[in-house]
């Protein structure tokens, strides 16, 4: 993933127009005829969702906000051209003109560039990530990839398989046989006899393990070990009973788990801008900026420590007179991962800065701080 180019030098150019948000569950305005959806995403310059972006349909009062995925959505428009406008705090506005049919729908992408001036990213590379709990040991080998195949997480999201052996059967070196009794059995390299299986460390059947009796959205990662010597010692038992290969499954936990999805922000941070009760960079004399003394211990999430996975974050907050995160404010604009949320999330909670001034005076400042993941230098 590249990273997060942010534009330090430039100026911060926002258009301050108050609007009211209507709820994307509005009247229709077309004849009952009319049945044309208008679909669409809104991005920034990385190709990332943007969050909390006000979308509007010229001419009406029809107006919504993107959810964390950047999406929106107006059903029950009149066909012709329509235009449509997004905005956001922090970024240059965009527009698209549309031609709707008369039924169906139809699907849009608006790109914002940001005007908004960036403090310096956070790098966090997670050089002391230390596994530990149930899964320590499957980030460990993930992390080394020095035998076996692995399937992770994203990949068992990204395939949607209806159950675990259609999954296993995209694997290289893996086939599907039917065994007695009508069921599907998995087998490796062509071998005919059924490979060991483990679920979090425990040993299943001895015999031919029900695989489809675990769903693979239930499942945090695979671990697949074609040969007899190339599983860890303790899921081998003898060299025998590991002739036929040996799958080891690792279900998720808390220590896994995505936090939901939160797009909350400060209520009419916009007119809050506009009436100077809150600055933005370029209306100060000094920026807010973080407390060299007490840098952010940002913890890199394991799971994607461990896969390799490097992503970005930026978050919007308003640093109060104090020099802290005024309570309310967080709103994460973009992020490539919810994990990576969280762990900004709970960073700057506890995050101290240098307050804004303002003639001398300390000030509240809306700041816009990106933070990059970068895994391993």
């Amino acid at each position: 993933m590249s990273a997060y180019v942010c534009g330090r030098s430039s100026s911060f150019i926002l258009a301050l127009t108050s609007f009211t948000v209507v709820p994307a569950t509005f009247a229709p305005v077309a004849t009952a005829q009319s049945t044309a959806t208008l679909a669409g995403r809104v991005t920034g310059e990385t190709g990332l969702a943007l969050t909390g972006a006000d979308v509007a349909v010229d001419g009406t009062q029809l107006r919504t906000t993107t959810n964390e995925r950047g999406e929106f959505r107006f059903s029950g428009l009149p066909s012709g051209q329509v235009g449509i406008k997004a905005r956001r705090l922090g970024f240059r506005p965009d527009s698209i003109k549309v031609l709707l049919p008369e039924s169906g729908t139809e699907t849009v992408n608006l790109k914002l560039s940001i005007s908004a001036q960036e403090l310096k990213p956070v790098l966090v590379r997670g050089d002391q990530v230390k596994y530990t709990g149930r899964l320590a040991g499957y980030y460990e080998r993930l992390e080394r990839r020095s035998a076996g195949v692995f399937v992770t997480r994203a990949q068992i999201e990204k395939e949607n398989a209806r159950n675990l052996s259609q999954l296993l059967q995209r694997v290289p070196g893996i086939s599907l046989q039917r065994v007695p009794g009508g069921g599907t059995g998995v087998r490796m390299r062509d071998r005919t006899c059924w490979p060991l299986v483990w679920l979090d460390g425990n040993a299943l059947s001895s015999g031919e393990a029900d695989l489809d009796g675990i769903q693979p959205n239930s499942l945090e990662g695979i671990e697949l070990y074609l040969g007899s010597t190339t599983a860890p010692a303790r899921y081998s038992w003898t060299r025998n009973m590991a002739s036929c290969g040996t799958i080891l499954l690792w279900s998720r936990s808390n220590e896994s788990d995505r936090p939901p999805p939160d797009v909350s922000s400060l209520p009419g941070l916009d007119s809050l801008v506009a009436s100077l009760a809150v600055f933005t960079a370029d209306q100060v004399d000094t920026m807010a900026t973080l407390d060299s003394a007490k840098p952010l211990a940002i913890p890199y999430p394991p799971s994607l420590y461990a896969a390799h996975v490097r992503g970005i974050v930026l978050a919007e907050f308003v640093v109060d007179r104090g020099g802290h995160v005024e309570a309310g404010t967080l709103t994460i604009v973009t992020s490539s991962h919810p994990l990576f949320t969280e762990a900004v999330r709970q960073a700057l909670g506890g995050a101290t800065f240098t307050p804004a001034l303002r003639g001398g005076k300390p000030v509240r400042q809306l700041v816009h701080q990106p933070f990059e993941f970068e895994g391993t230098k």
